[in-house]
């Protein structure tokens, strides 16, 4: 029961501070929109993950090949991420805008929805600990699962905070600056998630 708490607690944080396309949205839409925007985009992957694990549970227990479906998916995460990384480099306001409707928890379930990461993790890693631990018992999967997101939400959530504390410190030319940085960084996330996908269609 200790080493499915502690994994779940390790893989938790190294999946909520790895670098990449949710992690850059969170202090896009932190400097953007503030604290609490920020802190609906790291809250995504609680209402999106349930799905994803299903999905993956069912993959794991009827089909050997799960790379045409991760094509898929990977291609259109490519293309949304594209789209957000466009509207980043189009941040004309001179202030960090809250006067929009930023749609972060929207935008935070797209990306998390669409990105092939909880995909792989749930098939390869997480849900070969759950299916284990469930023949144990139920509480067995759960010391695996309540820690795991409680680190990977949590340490989201401390990320939004800690940008949104610089928040404030930003002049009107470091903010377009960092914005549009974090738009090119989530089009470049875009690129890699399009080659992906077409590498696991094609089967390269």
């Amino acid at each position: 029961m200790n080493s499915l708490v502690m994994s779940g607690i390790l893989l938790g944080l190294s999946a909520g501070l790895s670098p990449g396309p949710m992690l850059t949205l969170v202090v896009s839409q932190t400097l953007r929109h503030g604290i609490r925007e920020g802190i609906k985009v790291a809250f995504a992957p609680l209402l999106t993950d349930t799905p994803i694990v299903i999905a993956c549970l069912l993959f794991l227990s009827f089909f050997s090949d799960i790379k045409p479906a991760l094509g898929v998916i990977s291609i259109l995460g490519g293309i949304y991420l594209f789209y957000l990384g466009l509207s980043s480099l189009r941040v004309k306001s001179e202030n960090p805008e809250e006067d929009v409707d930023p749609k972060s928890l929207k935008k935070g379930l797209m990306v998390n929805f669409l990105n092939p990461s909880p995909y792989m993790f749930w098939v390869s890693i997480g849900g070969p600990l759950v299916l284990k631990a469930s023949r144990t018992s139920l509480v067995s999967a759960a010391a695996f699962v309540i820690p795991f997101y409680v680190m990977l939400v949590g340490s989201k959530i401390v990320v939004a905070m800690i940008s949104g504390r610089s928040r404030n410190l930003l002049n009107s030319r470091y903010y377009r600056i960092i914005i549009r940085t974090l738009g090119l960084m989530l089009m470049g996330f875009g690129v890699l998630f399009l080659r992906d996908g077409f590498e696991y269609i094609l089967g390269g």
